[in-house]
């Protein structure tokens, strides 16, 4: 059955695929965010646990909220650790990071998220495809957000 919702084939494709792309890195960094969550030790813990856990919530919504984006535009969203690790931008953190390096690599990883994002607006936009540039938009504002939290965290 053809879609059509005024985008055509061709940006509803290179959209998609930059979202699955968005996808990905929101995958990879809930599933770092939860394992820093488990793994935090010493002085910063409680703030760092509370933190990371409100961080990986919110990042755990987000997916589903992309990966339906995806669908609605007709093609198939990514779900599997292999598809992420090919499509993400962010990798995975050493074991045993200290509590500061954890908060260094959050930092990266919301910091990737955005400009993944960034890079995929313009397409959504040039499309007049509203509701993934707002959805690009939100995410942006919110990982820039966090990205400024745990560099405060960083700053003496």
């Amino acid at each position: 059955m053809s879609i059509d919702i005024g985008i055509n084939d061709s940006d509803r494709a290179r959209i998609a695929d930059g979202l699955s792309r968005l996808l990905a890195d929101t995958y990879t960094l809930y599933l770092t965010t939860h394992n820093f969550h488990w793994n935090v030790k010493g002085p910063m813990f409680n703030t760092l646990h509370l933190m990371f856990e409100a961080q990986y919530t919110e990042l755990a919504l987000a997916v589903d909220l992309i990966a339906e984006r995806i669908r609605a535009l007709g093609h198939p969203a990514p779900g599997t650790y292999s598809a992420y690790a090919r499509l993400s931008s962010i990798g995975e953190p050493a074991d045993g990071l200290s509590a500061l390096d954890m908060i260094r690599h959050l930092v990266a990883g919301q910091e990737s998220v955005v400009r993944t994002a960034r890079h995929v607006f313009p397409l959504a936009d040039s499309a007049h495809d509203g509701p993934s540039a707002d959805l690009l938009t939100q995410r942006m504002q919110v990982h820039e957000k966090n990205a400024w939290m745990l560099r405060s965290l960083l700053e003496s």
